[in-house]
């Protein structure tokens, strides 16, 4: 996974350089992007928690997702992603919180929401944004298209 490394230390070496801090909640990705930001050495100067909260009930007992959000928009929505993102920066106390939600397959997709729906949010001090993208492929091209593209919207947001 890892010609990404060039990446990860530019992001690692602008979170440094700028006093940066943040904390992740990963649903779809299982961990993959804690794991891309904490493969190199200086990470513990700006990663301070991850959260892999796979299940709505890890998403409501563990992040306080609203029960009637999940309901209501489900679990892969900007909704959810974007209260995620608020969620672990709150926890975290860090400066930007960042999420994923998505389905990775091959099952659990729908009309609405086919396989390879992924919401992406980050909730900074002043402002926050949700992206929402389409990958295609297997559950693990999935996983390492949506954890590539949150890296370069990390990268363009604290550069």
């Amino acid at each position: 996974m890892f010609p990404m490394k060039a990446l990860i230390r530019e992001i690692r070496d602008l979170l440094i350089r700028k006093k940066i801090t943040i904390a992740l909640a990963e649903s779809c990705t299982g961990g993959l992007i804690s794991y891309s930001l904490t493969s190199v050495s200086g990470s513990s100067g700006y990663f301070k928690l991850a959260v892999i909260a796979y299940s709505n009930k890890a998403k409501e007992n563990i992040l306080g997702i609203k029960r009637a959000i999940l309901n209501e928009k489900g679990a892969v929505s900007g909704e959810v992603a974007l209260n995620m993102a608020k969620a672990v920066k709150g926890l975290a106390k860090t400066d930007l919180g960042i999420s994923i939600t998505g389905i990775a397959g091959p099952t659990g997709g729908s009309k609405l929401k086919p396989v390879g729906s992924v919401y992406i949010a980050i909730a900074g001090s002043a402002k926050t944004k949700t992206w929402r993208f389409k990958f295609r492929g297997s559950r693990e091209a999935i996983r390492k298209l949506a954890t590539q593209k949150t890296l370069k919207l990390i990268k363009a947001w604290i550069a």
